[in-house]
């Protein structure tokens, strides 16, 4: 039986006090997780922005924003991922239609 996929794109927000050799070992280590589990079609880094409200007292954060394909059990994971990470200040997965 064929696996069944589907297309997602997440946006992650990394914490800005990192250094920018931390903050790419971040956003690398999550980019090597997606692919390991699935493809990378587009990674577009939108670097440092100001956040529209305060979180854990910082007014900023890096973003990142990654479309990829996998199987379906696949974006509970990296989110229970997300989670552990400390510095994953937000993050988000869509399942593209």
């Amino acid at each position: 039986m064929a696996k069944v996929t589907g297309k997602y794109e997440t946006l992650f927000i990394v914490n800005p006090n990192l250094g920018d050799e931390e903050t790419a070992a971040v956003v690398d280590k999550f980019k090597s997780l997606i692919e390991a589990n699935g493809s990378v079609e587009k990674v577009d880094d939108w670097g440092k922005r100001r956040l529209a409200y305060p979180i854990n007292d910082l007014m900023e954060g890096y973003y990142t924003l990654i479309e990829f394909t996998s199987v379906p059990t696949f974006p509970a994971e990296l989110d229970r991922k997300y989670k552990i990470d400390d510095n994953i200040m937000r993050s988000m997965i869509i399942a593209q239609e």
